[in-house]
This record gives C-alpha cells, sequence and structure tokens, in this order.
C-alpha cells in the first residue's frame, strides 16, 4: 500500500495518496506515513504545476511545468521502490501539512 501510494500519486496526483490516507491511516503507521509524504509532495506538486501556468505568461511556464513533472516522475518512483522494500522514504524537498 506504500507503494501504492506514491505510484497513484503520479497517475492521478494528490487524490490516490489522499484517498489511501484517509483510508488507510488507522491500519498501519507506515502506510499512513507513506500517503502523509505522498500526500504532501503532491499538494507541493501542484503549487508548482499552478505557479507554471501562471508563468505561462512570460513564456518560462513550460520549462517550470517541465522540471516539476520530471520531479514527480522521478521521485515518485524512488518514493514507491523504498516504499516496497519497506523503507520509510522521505522526499528531498517536501512540507509537513499532513502528518
Amino acid at each position: 500500500m506504500g507503494l501504492l501510494s506514491h505510484l497513484s500519486g503520479i497517475l492521478i496526483g494528490f487524490i490516490g495518496p489522499l484517498v489511501l490516507y484517509l483510508i488507510k491511516k488507522d491500519e498501519s503507521p507506515f502506510i499512513r506515513d507513506q500517503a502523509a509524504q505522498a500526500l504532501n509532495f503532491q499538494l507541493l506538486l501542484l503549487i508548482g504545476y499552478i505557479v507554471s501556468i501562471v508563468l505561462y505568461i512570460v513564456l518560462i511556464g513550460a520549462l517550470l511545468q517541465l522540471a516539476v513533472w520530471v520531479c514527480a516522475v522521478v521521485f515518485g518512483i524512488l518514493g514507491a521502490v523504498a516504499a516496497n522494500k519497506g523503507e520509510w522514504y522521505r522526499y528531498p524537498f517536501n512540507v509537513s501539512w499532513v502528518k
């Protein structure tokens, strides 16, 4: 389920980790932590996507959106692999809105 929380973030954004967090948060501390990490990271990426849409006006938005997407895919896969091994993955840059 930890793997699924990271991969669902890549595929459907913050909705996947949010659903897993709400459903499984009381069952396992590991799943709760990994779903919260994925959810926080996806919310941060959502902010990055919104900023990139605003910056399309000055033509740098496309590069920023590409960078955000690459970070989402790379760090999401790294998180999924670590969670599959049972490791407590932390994203290199993240916020702690959901604990």
